[in-house]
Protein backbone atom coordinates (compact mmCIF):
# COMPACT_ATOMS: atom_id res chain seq x y z
CA UNK A 1 0.00 0.00 0.00
CA UNK A 2 1.56 3.61 -1.37
CA UNK A 3 1.60 6.65 1.90
CA UNK A 4 2.25 10.45 1.25
CA UNK A 5 5.97 9.26 1.93
CA UNK A 6 5.88 5.93 -0.38
CA UNK A 7 5.27 4.24 -3.49
CA UNK A 8 3.43 0.92 -4.03
CA UNK A 9 4.16 -1.96 -6.60
CA UNK A 10 2.52 -4.97 -7.73
CA UNK A 11 2.88 -7.04 -10.37
CA UNK A 12 1.30 -10.32 -12.42
CA UNK A 13 2.64 -12.38 -15.83
CA UNK A 14 0.47 -13.18 -18.64
CA UNK A 15 1.67 -15.81 -20.75
CA UNK A 16 0.48 -14.93 -24.19
CA UNK A 17 1.51 -18.31 -26.00
CA UNK A 18 -1.45 -19.93 -23.99
CA UNK A 19 -3.38 -16.90 -23.32
CA UNK A 20 -3.12 -17.81 -19.46
CA UNK A 21 -1.40 -16.51 -16.15
CA UNK A 22 2.20 -18.07 -15.36
CA UNK A 23 1.83 -19.39 -12.05
CA UNK A 24 5.51 -20.51 -10.08
CA UNK A 25 7.49 -18.04 -11.11
CA UNK A 26 9.78 -16.07 -9.05
CA UNK A 27 9.92 -12.61 -8.70
CA UNK A 28 12.56 -10.43 -7.23
CA UNK A 29 11.72 -6.77 -6.19
CA UNK A 30 15.06 -3.74 -5.63
CA UNK A 31 15.01 0.00 -4.99
CA UNK A 32 17.20 2.58 -5.06
CA UNK A 33 16.77 6.27 -3.25
CA UNK A 34 18.21 7.87 -6.77
CA UNK A 35 19.45 7.08 -9.77
CA UNK A 36 22.89 6.66 -8.67
CA UNK A 37 22.82 5.03 -5.54
CA UNK A 38 23.01 1.63 -4.99
CA UNK A 39 20.07 -0.95 -5.80
CA UNK A 40 18.93 -2.27 -1.89
CA UNK A 41 17.29 -5.70 -2.99
CA UNK A 42 14.39 -5.76 -0.43
CA UNK A 43 13.10 -9.44 -1.28
CA UNK A 44 10.59 -11.51 -3.36
CA UNK A 45 7.69 -13.94 -3.76
CA UNK A 46 6.28 -15.79 -6.89
CA UNK A 47 3.17 -15.69 -8.85
CA UNK A 48 -0.37 -17.21 -7.99
CA UNK A 49 -2.16 -19.45 -10.05
CA UNK A 50 -3.95 -15.83 -11.29
CA UNK A 51 0.09 -14.90 -12.27
CA UNK A 52 -0.21 -12.41 -9.47
CA UNK A 53 2.53 -11.66 -6.98
CA UNK A 54 0.21 -10.60 -4.14
CA UNK A 55 3.24 -10.17 -1.29
CA UNK A 56 5.93 -8.03 -2.57
CA UNK A 57 7.70 -6.19 -0.04
CA UNK A 58 6.74 -2.66 0.22
CA UNK A 59 9.25 0.05 -0.50
CA UNK A 60 11.25 1.86 1.70
CA UNK A 61 10.56 5.59 2.15
CA UNK A 62 12.63 7.56 -0.72
CA UNK A 63 12.48 5.29 -3.03
CA UNK A 64 12.77 6.85 -6.39
CA UNK A 65 13.68 3.69 -8.91
CA UNK A 66 12.20 0.14 -8.24
CA UNK A 67 13.17 -2.91 -10.75
CA UNK A 68 11.74 -6.24 -10.70
CA UNK A 69 13.77 -9.43 -11.40
CA UNK A 70 11.10 -12.03 -13.36
CA UNK A 71 13.13 -15.50 -13.28
CA UNK A 72 11.25 -16.66 -16.41
CA UNK A 73 13.56 -19.79 -17.55
CA UNK A 74 12.28 -22.48 -15.18
CA UNK A 75 8.46 -21.67 -15.78
CA UNK A 76 9.42 -21.83 -19.96
CA UNK A 77 11.54 -25.26 -18.96
CA UNK A 78 8.64 -26.47 -17.04
CA UNK A 79 6.47 -25.58 -20.03
CA UNK A 80 8.97 -27.48 -22.41
CA UNK A 81 9.27 -30.62 -20.60
CA UNK A 82 5.50 -30.95 -20.08
CA UNK A 83 4.64 -30.37 -23.77
CA UNK A 84 8.16 -33.08 -24.70
CA UNK A 85 5.93 -35.37 -21.88
CA UNK A 86 2.88 -34.86 -23.88
CA UNK A 87 4.13 -35.30 -27.11
CA UNK A 88 7.62 -37.33 -27.71
CA UNK A 89 8.01 -36.70 -31.12
CA UNK A 90 8.05 -33.30 -31.49
CA UNK A 91 10.75 -32.42 -29.03
CA UNK A 92 12.73 -29.61 -29.48
CA UNK A 93 16.96 -30.39 -30.87
CA UNK A 94 17.96 -28.68 -26.91
CA UNK A 95 16.96 -25.28 -27.65
CA UNK A 96 17.24 -23.07 -24.53
CA UNK A 97 15.14 -20.52 -23.32
CA UNK A 98 15.61 -17.20 -25.18
CA UNK A 99 14.74 -14.99 -22.44
CA UNK A 100 15.99 -16.53 -19.02
CA UNK A 101 14.97 -13.51 -17.26
CA UNK A 102 13.84 -10.24 -17.49
CA UNK A 103 14.29 -6.82 -15.90
CA UNK A 104 11.89 -4.15 -15.38
CA UNK A 105 13.42 -0.77 -13.96
CA UNK A 106 11.30 2.01 -13.30
CA UNK A 107 10.71 5.27 -11.61
CA UNK A 108 8.38 5.95 -8.91
CA UNK A 109 7.10 8.71 -6.93
CA UNK A 110 5.81 8.94 -3.32
CA UNK A 111 2.07 8.64 -3.15
CA UNK A 112 1.45 6.74 -6.11
CA UNK A 113 0.68 2.80 -7.02
CA UNK A 114 2.54 1.28 -9.75
CA UNK A 115 1.14 -2.13 -11.28
CA UNK A 116 3.80 -3.57 -13.94
CA UNK A 117 2.18 -6.48 -15.76
CA UNK A 118 4.33 -8.67 -17.66
CA UNK A 119 3.29 -9.98 -20.92
CA UNK A 120 5.47 -12.93 -21.80
CA UNK A 121 6.04 -15.45 -24.46
CA UNK A 122 8.78 -17.58 -25.29
CA UNK A 123 10.33 -15.20 -27.58
CA UNK A 124 9.61 -11.69 -26.57
CA UNK A 125 7.98 -9.94 -23.79
CA UNK A 126 6.18 -6.91 -23.35
CA UNK A 127 5.58 -4.48 -19.87
CA UNK A 128 3.52 -1.60 -19.46
CA UNK A 129 1.99 0.61 -16.56
CA UNK A 130 -1.48 -1.05 -15.40
CA UNK A 131 -3.86 -0.02 -12.95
Amino acid sequence: MSTSTTASVSTHILDTSLGRPAEGVPVRIAARADRDAAWQALGGSATDADGRCKDLPALPEGTTHVRLDFAVEPYFLKKQADAQQDAPANRDSGAGVFFPEVAITFAVVPGEHYHVPLLLNPFGYSVYRGS
